[in-house]
């Protein structure tokens, strides 16, 4: 559901009041999206969903995430034409219906131009294409390869501002819909009757010398950040600084949105759409909380409180008197909210940007990277081999956390969100009437734990993986790999010589484990026995994983299925 900012009207005596009731108020939308790579019937399905939320809370402007369209993590598809070609057909569907009348709408999506992939924002309104900007700044570095997929818009360093638009011709599929032949593409400000709004996305916040400073000496007052952020730890605080900063040096609003959850890859989104004006914070979506799909994040915003704050800021105005022209195109449009619905509202309330600690991130992160992978991969729950010690408790812990997230969403998530987790979580179970009744008993379908136990291991692990398993509710088994270790090791044992000078006999078959290894040698063999107890751990995980479902479901369900196996450290495992 949409969430605001708390607002109040002005009351008598207040000294704002005159100035809320004659200030030039606009109400705008930015948003968290669940999106999936690929999935463009369900990546449209929520972009629609938070148009119609912005609309219904009155808002004459929507942003939305980098990539929404078909979502950040396609990788290599974004090399197909056919990718391109389904992102046109969705943003048809949009201008085809009547949801972006009376609402500008800024929409992430790959565009070809010119045989030059780029990473774009397309902007909408009332059934037309206003104009496309591509992606300036590229994120290459760390978890992104964004230059292995598309291009950074070229600027000449020698024109001013950031160069003259192109013209982009738009697909037939689209003409065919609007009218139109071409439209604008390049780094360009929208030009309502009542302000000016512009764009950054993602990358080019981070950068030294990001587009809203350009922007904001030459008098847009509003600009929206589609960003694609995963989750890093403490990363948020960066962003949060980077906002402030922007907007505390050189006034002005700034929405920003991102993708929330897990869209096919390792990596996880954290949320957290915002609104900022003058440095100060008016509207905060979540980060992790809530498993809806789709969150909308609402401001109301004062134009005047931008254009005061930016006015008397001398230093700046000396600046800006000199800076260079950003290319308009103009829309017949206005963002601020009628006069008669001025009169009864009031600006967003700033208050302080909310974070969590560390140890919530640890938590909440993972746990909703798990919840979205499972539910979309069409398997039955997760396998762990548990030995009882930190590493796979840790593994285990999240999981439960999983469980618990799940459960607190069917009670207080919101109708949508409740029926496409319940639905969610009966195709999961294979269970067409199931309805968890607490946690555990949720933690005790989706997750089999299993002791792997060697002639090494001691009871104090033994006893430790119980605990955890049977305090979560989980399924838990335990094996003896100690068969397969040693059918291993009687295979090499049989092993016969018929070549390269080395007698049979002569061969050694019997390799020892040593409790203090006193040379190259002996270490040798103890190496090769542990190998032996991880790849057997890991051969026997897939296998009960591929088979647990068939062999513990009883008369519950015989739909079958398998478990996805979670690895608890290292690669070994």
């Amino acid at each position: 559901p949409h969430r605001e900012a708390q607002r109040r009207p002005p009351g008598p005596g207040d000294k704002a009041a005159g100035r809320s009731v004659m200030s030039s108020l606009a109400r705008l939308a930015t948003c968290n999206l669940n999106q999936w790579a690929m999935d463009f019937r369900g990546n449209l399905e929520r972009i629609e969903a938070s148009i119609r939320e912005a609309k219904a809370a009155g808002c004459t402007f929507r942003t939305g995430p980098e990539l929404e369209v078909t979502g950040y993590s396609c990788e290599d598809s974004f090399l197909e034409a056919d990718t391109l070609a389904h992102a046109w057909e969705s943003l048809a569907a949009l201008l085809a219906s009547d949801l972006t009348d009376g609402i500008l709408c800024d929409i992430g999506m790959p565009v070809m131009h010119r045989n030059v992939s780029y990473n774009c924002r397309v902007v909408l309104l009332n059934r037309r294409v206003v104009g496309v900007r591509p992606k300036v700044c590229l994120a290459n570095d760390g978890n992104y390869r964004e230059m292995r997929y598309f291009t950074p818009w070229f600027i000449d360093p020698t024109s001013p501002g950031y160069g003259a638009l192109e013209q982009y011709y738009l697909p037939r599929i689209v003409r065919e819909l609007t009218g139109q032949r071409t439209v604008p593409i390049g780094i360009f400000a929208v030009a309502a009757l009542d302000t000016a709004l512009a764009f950054e996305t993602c990358e080019e916040l981070f950068t030294p010398l990001a587009p809203h400073i350009a922007l904001s000496l030459d008098g847009v007052e509003i600009i929206a950040n589609g960003s694609g952020s995963h989750h890093q730890l403490r990363k948020l605080q960066t962003r949060i600084d980077l906002v402030r900063g922007a907007t505390a040096k050189a006034g002005g609003v700034y929405l920003y949105a991102n993708q929330k959850g897990c869209d096919g890859g390792r990596l996880y989104f954290d949320g957290c759409a915002m609104a900022w004006v003058n440095g100060e914070c008016v509207a905060q979506g979540s980060q992790f909380e809530g498993l809806d799909e789709v969150e909308v994040v609402v401001a109301t915003v004062s134009l005047s409180d931008v254009r005061a704050f930016r006015a008397s800021f001398i230093a700046r105005s000396s600046q800006a008197a000199s800076a260079a022209s950003i290319p308009r195109v103009e829309v017949d449009f206005a963002l601020t909210l009628p006069y008669a619905d001025q009169l009864c509202s009031a600006p967003s309330r700033p208050s302080p940007p909310r974070l969590h600690s560390a140890m919530e991130e640890i938590a909440l992160g993972p746990s909703g990277w798990l919840w979205d992978y499972l539910r979309r991969s069409g398997q039955r729950g997760y396998f762990l081999p548990l030995s009882g010690g930190a590493d796979s408790s840790s593994t285990a812990a999240l999981v439960a956390v999983m469980c618990q997230r799940v459960v607190e969403e069917l009670g207080a998530g919101s109708e949508r969100s409740r029926s496409r987790v319940l639905a969610d979580v009966r195709r999961v179970t294979k269970r067409a009437d199931y309805t968890p009744p607490d946690w555990r008993d949720l933690c005790g379908k989706v997750l089999v734990t299993c002791y792997m136990a060697s002639e090494f291991s001691g009871a104090e692990t033994r006893a430790r993986a119980a605990l955890l398993a049977e305090q979560i509710g989980c399924l838990h088994t335990s094996i003896s790999i100690d068969g397969m270790r040693s059918a291993v090791c009687e295979t090499f044992a049989a092993m016969e010589v018929h070549s390269g000078g080395v007698r049979s006999e002569a061969v050694r078959r019997r390799p020892e484990m040593k409790t203090k290894p006193r040379d190259y040698a002996e270490l040798t063999q103890n190496l090769a026995l542990q190998n032996i107890q991880a790849r057997s751990r890991m051969v026997m995980a897939y296998f009960m994983a591929q088979l647990m479902p068939w062999a513990t479901d009883g008369d519950e369900t015989t739909a079958g299925g398998s478990l996805l196996v979670l690895g608890s450290a290292n690669v070994d495992e």
